[in-house]
């Protein structure tokens, strides 16, 4: 699963000029990206608050709260994208932020 270009996109509300993408290198730094979205969100809600905690019921919250979220993953097997649905972003932080508490 290592090194496998991966696509996330995004709505953010249902206005379609909040559609977006981001890019990375692999699942695991997308991941990292996706849980970096939510508390760079938090901070902005919070400004007075210094150490912000969540836990992954918060994180399942904002990604279910926006419009729409997908990845598509690189597959080298047959040279093309994959497609994968909110379901598998949040199995996939979820199985991100458990390796990192280890």
């Amino acid at each position: 699963m290592a090194n496998r270009h991966t696509i996330i996109l995004m709505q953010t509300s249902q206005n379609r000029s909040t559609r977006t993408f981001m890019d990375y290198d692999s699942i695991s730094q997308a991941m990292d990206g996706i849980c970096g979205l939510y508390e760079r969100k938090l901070k902005e809600l919070n400004p007075a608050i210094r150490n912000i905690t969540y836990d992954i019921a918060d994180l399942y919250n904002f990604i279910d709260g926006l419009a729409d979220m997908s990845a598509l993953v690189y597959d080298h097997s047959i040279q093309a994208y994959l497609p994968y649905d909110r379901q598998w972003i949040k199995q996939r932080t979820f199985q991100h932020l458990k390796k990192l508490a280890h």
